[in-house]
């Protein structure tokens, strides 16, 4: 007999409230194991919050988030990585003055809970560098390992933010705007290498982005919010067709994802 699998993440009625006014007005979702799905929905539809909410950055007013069965709303980001989510930010969060190799060996360092202030002796260790590289190789960043991270050109420095990312060894991996300022060309490396992490390793990606031939190309679901509410949720295909969806977001070529 199968059995389905329990959810890696649920939201239930997750509500936040700044004052009089509801930026997330009980958003229940569910993710499973090993998909990618996808949050989309127009400026002010609550999504940075929502994403806040999961990620340990802000704590809810209502509701609760459950990772693996237990209830982690309101628990701070480095506790929250440490269970199994990680998150990329859509101003690159790395190192300039660090090698690109450095970057990830922090990463690796600061997620096992040791001090930083050994890193440089820590940065020796041959084990700890041939982890550090890798996964630069699987991001394709092998080349420009001993790189001043300052000097990459933008979209490397995206990719090794990725790099940093699955060095905290997550689960559940939140990217929140992933090809924001990539050239196309960018953008579809971009897509190839997130479909090929997915295919190596089962993580779960759960990805705000604007642009939608990231969403329909990688989601298996995805999750529209508008006005702080969930306005629809399933495949890229149902979400496309919905005429709701069509009117308050996919339809206005003016708008952009917040």
């Amino acid at each position: 007999m199968s059995t389905t699998p329990n959810p890696i993440l649920k939201t239930e009625a997750l509500t936040k409230r700044f004052g009089g006014l509801t930026a997330v007005d009980g958003v229940s979702v569910e993710l499973m194991p090993g998909e990618t799905v996808a949050l989309i929905g127009p400026n002010g539809a609550g999504k940075t919050t929502f994403y806040n909410m999961v990620s340990g950055r802000m704590t809810p007013s209502e509701g609760r988030v459950v990772f693996k069965g237990d209830d982690i709303a309101g628990h701070p980001p480095h506790k929250i990585s440490r269970l199994g989510i990680s998150r990329s930010f859509q101003i690159t969060n790395v190192f300039v003055e660090l090698t690109v190799r450095e970057n990830v060996q922090v990463a690796l360092i600061s997620h096992r809970n040791k001090s930083l202030r050994m890193f440089r002796v820590a940065a020796r260790d041959r084990a700890l560098r041939q982890e550090a590289d890798e996964i630069l190789a699987r991001l394709g960043l092998d080349g420009v390992a001993d790189q001043r991270t300052g000097t990459l050109s933008y979209g490397d420095k995206r990719l090794l933010e990725i790099a940093i990312v699955l060095a905290t060894e997550p689960e559940l991996v939140l990217l929140d705007e992933p090809t924001a300022g990539l050239t196309p060309d960018e953008t579809k490396h971009v897509i190839r290498l997130l479909a090929k992490l997915r295919e190596d390793r089962p993580y779960t990606f759960f990805i705000t982005e604007h642009d939608m031939s990231v969403v329909f190309e990688l989601a298996h679901r995805v999750f529209v919010m508008h006005r702080g509410g969930l306005l629809a949720a399933g495949t890229p295909q149902e979400v496309r067709d919905d005429p709701e969806v069509r009117t308050a977001y996919l339809g206005d070529e003016d708008e952009s994802a917040a």
